[in-house]
């Protein structure tokens, strides 16, 4: 009789685990496709010289790129002590706890513990006239519980969290790129505002000498004191300039300083004559954004993530197989606990099918495919402005590239008009108004040339960044 009531109980306990291994095929999540993005990426970079391969100078290390040896030496310490890139990697860490836990989903629950029960009974109830009024349990019990993945809900809750890790991964990588831009713009401006210093400074110089030149002309009654005390004016008006181009370069230093993660400082450098991008200036196919840009990768990973929660949130609908187990040890003496007789066990097989809920089930679908949508419109947004900071950084770089060359012309046109304007005023030809315009306009130029060479480098750093370059 025993015996086969062990059989019948074996033979329905393999029928529920049948049963569930089977229905695991019987998926409701679906898997992810990237949804059609030809209309978003088509004419993406808006120029007439469309890339015709994948190469980009995204995909070159900024080692490569830029060939200073302090930049590189200030990038490196920013990449290792930058607060937000060390914030970044915190919620890395973060969110692979979580990508471990949806791992973990398969997996049953099990838990073990010793208790102790004291049942006080009426005396006049069933079992207080059985039991005297009390009775005591000891018990070591372990106690499992398993679900069954039959709708996919585990698995899709578990590539959500995968795809949260991943997002945080990029989001960390956004950073980087980020920070490389920033610390080489940062570090070009300095260059500049060197440069700027120093046209300055020999401004200063040769408009004190021209101060005392214009002196000696009045003394011989060439000019009278109103141009004396107009290139006096000028010769203050430079000296001005040269506070406000020092004070930029002690502010310009702290900001560098917090994006080294450092304490603020002098730093040392080279010169802006010497800066120069040696690799050729490529774009690849707007599609390449997708792998390239970390902002995109992480809009897409975020759709992922939206995408496998609906899954989750449909497959709440359909009934969900638990099976549960305990078993242990249990005794009316402590001192028969540690006995054979005291072994128990029980096997619970439940099929649960929801149907009434508050609406809980469908308000979690409802929130999931609207989370899902706004998903999917963030990561075509976030394409389409990777798209025209493309656009952006590509169209500055080639009119900076051709600016600069009408600067250089404009530089040395002035010059010779300055130095023209001062040999004719000594020779009485010139009025000294014209030599202080061409002064002025000469020292303008020469400031414009260093800009317009700045702004030719922060436009390749921009379309570096742009195209996702920086994190590798």
């Amino acid at each position: 009789m025993k015996s086969n009531i062990k059989h019948r109980n074996f033979s329905k306990g393999a029928l529920v685990l049948v049963v569930a291994l089977t229905l695991q095929s019987c998926f409701v999540a679906k898997d992810y496709e990237r949804p059609n993005l030809e209309t978003e990426t088509e004419a993406l970079y808006r120029t007439d010289n469309l890339p015709t391969d994948s190469l980009s100078i995204a995909n070159v290390s900024w080692k490569t790129l830029f060939t200073d040896q302090y930049l590189q030496d200030y990038i490196e310490e920013g990449l290792q002590n930058n607060m937000d890139v060390r914030s970044a990697l915190q919620q890395i860490i973060s969110a692979e706890a979580y990508a471990k836990q949806g791992k973990a989903g398969y997996f049953p629950t099990l838990s073990v513990g010793p208790n102790y029960t004291h049942q006080e009974y009426s005396a006049n109830s069933q079992f207080g006239s059985i039991f005297s009024g009390g009775l005591d349990t000891y018990d070591v019990t372990a106690n499992l519980s398993w679900e069954a993945d039959i709708w996919g809900k585990i698995r899709s809750n578990k590539r959500a969290t995968q795809a949260a890790y991943l997002q945080s991964v990029a989001g960390h990588q956004a950073v980087k790129t980020q920070l490389v831009s920033s610390i080489a713009n940062t570090y070009y401006n300095l260059l500049a505002l060197d440069a700027q210093l120093e046209i300055t400074k020999q401004t200063i110089e040769t408009r004190e000498i021209g101060v005392e030149t214009i002196k000696a002309l009045k003394d011989a009654g060439q000019v009278t004191q109103v141009a004396v005390d107009q290139n006096i004016a000028q010769y203050n008006s430079a000296r001005a300039l040269q506070v406000d181009l020092e004070v930029a370069i002690f502010k310009t230093e702290n900001t560098l300083s917090i994006l080294l993660g450092k304490a603020p400082q002098n730093f040392e450098r080279s010169s802006l004559n010497i800066q120069k991008i040696n690799e050729e200036i490529t774009v690849g196919v707007p599609s390449t954004l997708l792998s390239n840009r970390p902002d995109v990768m992480a809009a897409e990973f975020a759709l992922i993530q939206n995408f496998e929660l609906t899954n989750v949130a449909n497959s709440s609908f359909y009934p969900s197989l638990t099976l549960t187990a305990s078993g242990g040890l249990q005794s009316l003496e402590l001192d028969n606990l540690f006995n054979t007789n005291s072994l128990f066990a029980t096997v619970v097989g439940g099929l649960t099918q929801p149907l009434f809920n508050q609406r809980k089930l469908k308000t979690q679908k409802e929130v999931a495919l609207a989370n899902q949508e706004s998903a999917l419109l963030n990561f075509k947004k976030t394409l389409l402005v990777a798209g025209s900071e493309v656009s952006n950084a590509l169209y500055s770089y080639n009119a900076e590239t051709k600016k600069f060359e009408f600067r250089k012309n404009e530089v040395e046109a002035l010059r010779k008009a300055e130095a023209n304007s001062e040999e004719l005023l000594k020779n009485g030809y010139a009025n000294y108004l014209d030599l202080l315009t061409a002064r002025q306009s000469a020292l303008s130029a020469e400031l414009n040339v260093i800009d317009s060479k700045l702004q030719q480098l922060v436009s390749i750093v921009d379309l570096y960044e742009a195209l996702g370059g920086g994190w590798r």
